[in-house]
């Protein structure tokens, strides 16, 4: 398929670091053309550059700013932030992860009552201290400027001693084999460390990130609690979201 050389050709393009495109034609044994064509979709996820010949890997330090991705799909994540917001009761403790889309539900839960967000996202809690009604436990750290978010064994230590009603929860990729991954080791172990505070995992995610695997996996798809997402998913997840009981949220 199509889209397994796609993300194989990314996973191989990151382990060699640049490559030509007559490299990755030979490996792939397609014409240059069609490498073209699958580069343009490859280089679009934000980890691959291209170079003079060929593409190389963008480093972590390289990664695209918060700022930028979360203009990307901007009315599709405002969409998103507005439904998960139908998740939050009044009284809730919820965790929000430091994805571009998560931090989208912050407006639409402002007028709520006695709502406290815990997070590691700096962008998170920039937006949230914006409205008074909203009490928030920021989680230290170290910093991570490519995420905007801490990481580190204190952050994991904090939310050990952290219990939430639901855990609201963005993913560089999703897919039925391999769930909900991410590209940062850092990143991804504090997503593992959330997703025990609360049998509630909510994934925020629009269409572009389905069908797509990074490079590790933070949590199982069919142990969602619900998906929240910008359309309607194609057959093979409506028909895993239905077999698992998962609420399905999405703009008809």
């Amino acid at each position: 398929m199509r889209l397994d050389r796609l993300n194989d050709m990314e996973q191989y393009i990151l382990k060699e670091g640049t490559v030509s495109l007559e490299n990755l034609s030979n490996h792939y044994q397609v014409s240059v053309n069609t490498i073209r064509r699958d580069l343009n979709e490859v280089i679009a996820r934000g980890r691959i550059r291209k170079v003079y010949g060929g593409v190389s890997a963008v480093s972590e330090e390289g990664l695209i700013p918060m700022t930028i991705r979360a203009n990307r799909n901007k009315d599709a994540k405002q969409e998103i932030g507005q439904m998960a917001a139908e998740l939050v009761n009044d009284g809730d403790t919820i965790f929000l992860d430091s994805g571009s889309t998560v931090q989208c539900i912050i407006p639409h839960i402002s007028h709520k009552h006695n709502i406290t967000i815990v997070t590691h996202s700096l962008s998170v809690m920039y937006e949230a201290s914006k409205y008074p009604t909203l009490q928030i436990i920021a989680l230290g750290g170290l910093y991570n400027h490519s995420t905007s978010s801490y990481v580190g064994f204190s952050t994991q230590e904090a939310l050990s001693n952290i219990s939430t009603n639901a855990v609201f929860m963005a993913a560089t990729g999703v897919s039925l084999e391999r769930g909900l991954t991410n590209t940062t080791y850092l990143e991804a172990e504090i997503k593992r460390k959330v997703v025990q505070c609360s049998k509630k995992v909510i994934l925020m995610a629009d269409q572009s990130k389905f069908d797509y695997s990074s490079t590790i996996t933070f949590f199982n798809f069919e142990d969602l609690y619900a998906v929240v997402t910008d359309s309607k998913p194609s057959s093979k997840y409506l028909d895993a979201i239905q077999k698992n009981g998962i609420q399905l949220i999405y703009k008809k």
